[in-house]
């Protein structure tokens, strides 16, 4: 067995001696969407901190606990709090959860993200549901030997985003009266944020928005056979003609505002998934 798949069984043989993981959906919540930890029925919260090989959350607006318990009456894993690769986490250890969760029988992954519009016609504290990516910018996981106790050698990405949860999810907003977009998400390396000529680029290549995480996950998942489903949280605009400054408070301020449209959406998908 590989030293990795030996990590693997040591963590989940800790969380098991903790709780009996029953849930078949796992969320991880982005920046400044910690707060959906907050109407979550906890029957256990595991601090990183106690995770044996687990990295730790360093970036404000990131939580540090694993949680088990229920959202809207439906069992799930919550992470508050992911890693990046900015943190100067390889990608390996970023998506080292999401291993995790598929191995306590998390089937359906729902992901949620901070990030910067380069669609003119989004605006801050709008919703994004993200049908495709674009990852050239960021390492790819898979890279090194490959597990195959996890997944194949070269996993298909044709639908790297459910398109069944997606048009749930669609439904859902639609029938609550929430305005979402659907587009494509970036990921870029962080922790700077772009500039003007690379929001250009980011546009230019038929994206939506940009971030900072999200694809790594999305790609380790889509690898061991799970269902993703992600939502990205306008927090601010790339594309602008004054000279805008970004900076990360206001990344979460914007985060915070658009939460409770976040957390409907979230509670009524795990419901039907």
């Amino acid at each position: 067995m590989s030293e990795l798949m030996n990590k693997l069984n040591e963590t989940v043989s800790y969380i098991k001696s903790k709780v009996t993981p029953e849930a078949t959906t796992g969320i991880i919540l982005g920046s400044g969407l910690g707060n959906l930890a907050s109407v979550i029925e906890t029957d256990v919260a595991l601090s990183y901190t106690d995770i044996p090989h687990f990295p730790v959350s360093t970036v404000k607006g990131h939580g540090g606990k694993l949680i088990f318990g229920k959202l809207g009456g439906t069992k799930v894993i919550v992470m508050s709090g992911r890693f990046h690769f900015y943190e100067g986490y390889s990608a390996q250890q970023v998506i080292y959860p999401v291993r995790v969760m598929k191995m306590l029988g998390v089937q359906n992954l729902l992901l949620s993200n901070a990030a910067g519009a380069v669609n003119p016609n989004y605006k801050v504290g709008d919703l994004m549901l993200i049908n495709d990516h674009i990852s050239f910018f960021t390492t790819n996981p898979l890279i090194g030997k490959n597990e195959e106790d996890l997944g194949t050698r070269f996993p298909d990405m044709s639908e790297p985003y459910n398109f069944e949860i997606l048009a749930k999810a669609k439904a859902i907003a639609a029938a609550n009266n929430i305005h979402v977009h659907e587009g494509v998400y970036t990921a870029v390396t962080g922790p700077t944020f772009e500039t003007h000529a690379e929001y250009r680029l980011i546009k230019a290549i038929g994206s939506d928005v940009v971030g900072m995480s999200t694809v790594q996950e999305n790609i380790a998942a889509v690898h061991c056979g799970m269902k993703v489903f992600a939502v990205s949280v306008v927090t601010d605009l790339g594309i602008r003609e004054d000279n805008n400054v970004i900076t990360h408070e206001e990344v979460l301020q914007a985060a915070k505002e658009a939460e409770p449209k976040l957390t409907l959406l979230f509670k009524e998908l795990v419901k039907v998934l």
